[in-house]
């Protein structure tokens, strides 16, 4: 199956990171599940700077209901990398959010996936819907 890598002006804002030593699997390059870790990291991010997600203590949380991610080209440890990251979808109550990693230089993703968070508050565990505030930042990110 041919996946067409995302390309950097697919995204709305990014992350720099660096690989870590133990990011790297047997096989000399990083092990798939780390991908995941990338995206999430980036997202939380996201929402932790623009005073969206209080994980310690806010009312509303996100779970991931739903992921995915093509892996298009390896990566090894020691490596520079940006991780893009953009809403695709708004819903009442949750948001799938595209994320990509670049390595630095590249302008063609390495790997790309999404997950779908549903916003659910923190004591009940029911889904809640997101606020205007919130609505309104993600549009800024927002990229079909």
């Amino acid at each position: 199956m041919k996946i067409n890598p995302h390309k950097k002006l697919d995204y709305s804002c990014f992350y720099q990171m660096k690989t870590r030593w133990r990011d790297n699997d047997v096989y000399g390059h990083i092990n798939n599940v780390v991908y995941y870790e990338y995206f999430d990291t980036a997202v939380n991010l996201w929402l932790i700077e623009n005073d969206i997600l209080n994980f310690k203590s806010g009312e509303i949380i996100g779970f991931i209901v739903k992921s995915g991610c093509d892996y298009i080209s390896p990566i090894s440890h020691p490596s520079n990398i940006s991780i893009g990251i953009c809403a695709s979808a708004i819903g009442t109550s949750s948001v799938t959010y595209k994320s990509a990693v670049f390595k630095d230089g590249r302008e063609f993703a390495s790997a790309q996936g999404f997950f779908t968070h549903v916003y659910v508050n923190r004591k009940t565990q029911k889904s809640c819907p997101i606020s205007l505030e919130f609505r309104q930042k993600l549009n800024d990110i927002f990229k079909s």
